[in-house]
C-alpha cells in the first residue's frame, strides 16, 4: 500500500492534534506509512489535492454533506470518526478504521 496522507477534522484543531498523535505513535509501532494532520473545518480546501483520507470529528457530522461536496469527484475517502475512539484518543481504533476504508 502506498503512504497514505489522512486529514483530520474538528472544530479548532486541538482535540484532533492529540488524535493525530495518538494514529501517528501507532502506525509506527506497526510500520504503518502514513501522514496524519489535524486542521479546523475552515482549511478543508486547502488539502484536498494532497490527501488520501479525510477523517471528521464526531461532532462535525452535520458537515458531511459539505464536505463530500468540496471533495467532489476526487478519490478521497470520507468517513465519520467513531465517538468511541475519539473520545479516548484510541489511536490504535482510529488507524484500525481508516485502514478499513482502503481494503
Amino acid at each position: 500500500m502506498k503512504k497514505l496522507n489522512v486529514l483530520l477534522i474538528c472544530g479548532s484543531g486541538a482535540s484532533s492534534g492529540f488524535m493525530a498523535a495518538s494514529i501517528r505513535k501507532v502506525a509506527a509501532a506497526k510500520g504503518v506509512d502514513i501522514t496524519v494532520n489535524a486542521r479546523s473545518e475552515s482549511e478543508i480546501e486547502n488539502y484536498l489535492d494532497e490527501i488520501d483520507c479525510l477523517m471528521v470529528g464526531p461532532h462535525l457530522a452535520y458537515l458531511l454533506d459539505e464536505v463530500d461536496e468540496l471533495v467532489g469527484g476526487r478519490d478521497i475517502k470520507v468517513a465519520r470518526m467513531k465517538p468511541e475512539y475519539y473520545a479516548t484518543l484510541n489511536g490504535e481504533m482510529a488507524l484500525d478504521h481508516i485502514l478499513s476504508l482502503f481494503k
